[in-house]
């Protein structure tokens, strides 16, 4: 009985750990959203596009790198790369709905 009661302990610690670390980079992330959008900062719009291709995001990286490109952030070869791929598993239809998500970012 103890062990069960240990282990549902240790989830239910794991699980929390895991909401907190979830929560602390949806505020990072807010963060450099705020900076890119409000405050034109490219580096924080380099640092979103990263985090994007890091956990492997499609649109959003799209956008995102739009949005770095715009800005003059130091895209990578890196970036370059990671975006194409993506872009040619799109339709053209689709890249340029994110296309015009990007450019509504920049101007809204």
């Amino acid at each position: 009985m103890h062990g069960v009661r240990r282990l549902d302990c240790r989830r239910r610690v794991r699980r929390s750990l895991a909401e907190t670390a979830m929560t602390s980079t949806r505020v990072q992330t807010a963060g450099l959203s705020q900076l890119a959008c409000e405050q034109h900062d490219p580096e924080a719009a380099l640092a979103l596009l990263d985090r994007s291709v890091a956990l492997g995001h499609r649109r959003i990286a799209l956008i995102r790198y739009l949005h770095a490109q715009y800005l003059g952030a130091p895209l990578e070869p890196h970036h370059h790369e990671y975006v194409h791929k993506v872009a040619e598993r799109l339709s053209t239809e689709t890249i340029a709905r994110i296309a015009m998500a990007a450019r509504a970012r920049l101007e809204g």
